[in-house]
């Protein structure tokens, strides 16, 4: 595998004369388009299922996982470089979801070898989607008060309870879920890790319409439903360590630079805004609050960059995923924010042909956007997570 140095340009170059060759250019998109389609349950066909293939057969659907499950076995730098690439010509990965983003990571390194051979390979093809079952309706910020059941019955296990911002649920094949397996110990002490079929009836499952008009999140019922003995991950009572590991997981995707291969911000200002004679943006205000966002937007970026270098062989993310989480979604809030603002009236688009698409989809991105700064931790979490174990700094929740 390539390292650091000249090896890498000659990387981009192959990267490069790949997809300008196997991506079909009629399904031109950004990163966050096809993780939208994704999450609507939009399965892919004709060219799109032809680009699926095509990706899956060259490892690069999970390009650092190792090739023995149908990954890429591509170093971090090297995944960062194809990712860049794509979003040069408009290219996307079809292999989204929680299943390549969040699971598959913990899988490979906590799962047995078995559970590896069953689970990872029809990830990698995007054949089966994967749900997260974390939070309940009492239980957000402070995940570990879960009670959801889990009790022995045997040759399996019966779980019980109900959990709640199951994204994607209605469309998913699987569901990685925490449970309480021994209710008299410690809160963080008697979770466990388990993995439960959604197609089985005692699983029910109710979208929730949300205020952009999409229904990514739901409530899901768990009555009676079976888990096999070989689908716990990791030992009994032990699900909090993995829970932490996969939390960093899904932080470390939404600390990334979404929107990529979207048009920039400046474009839109100055089709909406117009130029002065100068040639430059004619709202004064907004042009320096525009420099400001690019600025901010592009140090991230080059922020992301720096740590690729510095992880090197690393995969593993670390506490800073919080870090980037914080600084990603912000900016990204503040695209969608600045985006519905340029556009004036055209960005109160809802419906009717009085509206492009591009004016509709800003509303709703604007709308949606909203909760990045809550799931996967929030924003709040996030802090105290950087200030205890970034920082240093002292537990001021714990009692004198």
């Amino acid at each position: 595998m390539a390292d650091f140095g000249g090896e890498l340009d000659t990387f981009r170059a192959e990267a490069r004369a790949w997809l300008e060759e196997n991506f079909p250019k009629s399904l031109r998109r950004s990163e966050e388009a096809a993780m939208e389609a994704a999450m609507s349950g939009e399965r892919p066909s004709g060219e799109a299922d032809v680009w699926r293939r095509r990706i899956v057969d060259k490892g690069w659907g999970t390009p650092t996982w190792p090739k023995e499950y149908g990954g890429g076995d591509l170093t971090p730098a090297e995944a960062r470089l194809l990712q860049q690439e794509m979003a040069r010509i408009g290219a996307f990965n079809p292999i989204v979801g929680m299943g390549p983003g969040m699971f598959g990571s913990t899988l490979l390194e906590y799962g047995t070898e078995d559970q590896k051979r069953r689970h990872l390979p029809s990830i990698t093809r995007g054949e089966l989607r994967w749900c997260q079952g974390y939070s309940e309706p009492g239980a957000g910020s402070d995940l570990a008060s879960l009670q959801t059941k889990c009790e022995d019955a045997g040759d399996h296990w019966v779980v019980n309870g109900q959990k709640i911002w199951t994204s994607g649920a209605q469309y998913a094949d699987w569901c990685f879920c925490l449970v309480r397996t021994d209710p008299k110990a410690k809160k963080h002490e008697g979770i466990s890790f388990v993995l439960i079929n959604m197609r089985q009836p005692g699983v029910e499952v109710r979208p929730i319409r949300l205020i952009a008009g999409s229904s990514p999140f739901c409530e899901t019922f768990f009555t009676n439903a079976r888990v096999e003995r070989n689908d716990m991950v990791g030992p009994l009572n032990g699900g909090w360590t993995i829970a932490k590991r996969l939390l960093q997981f899904e932080r470390s995707g939404q600390g990334g630079m979404r929107g990529q291969g979207q048009v920039s911000i400046a474009e839109i200002a100055k089709k909406y805004v117009g130029l002065d004679d100068e040639g430059r943006l004619a709202d004064q205000d907004l042009r320096s609050r525009l420099a400001a966002h690019m600025i901010n937007a592009k140090a991230h970026a080059l922020t992301l960059q720096r740590a690729t270098a510095e992880a090197r062989g690393n995969l593993n993310p670390s506490a800073t995923t919080s870090v980037m989480k914080n600084s990603g979604t912000q900016i990204g809030q503040e695209r969608a924010e600045l985006a519905i603002e340029v556009m004036g009236a055209c960005g109160l688009g809802w419906e009717g042909e009085d509206f492009t698409a591009e004016e509709k989809a800003a509303v709703r991105q604007w709308l949606s956007g909203k909760a990045t700064t809550i799931f996967g931790g929030s924003q709040e979490i996030q802090s105290n997570i950087i200030s205890k174990r970034i920082l240093g700094l002292p537990d001021t929740t714990k009692s004198t």
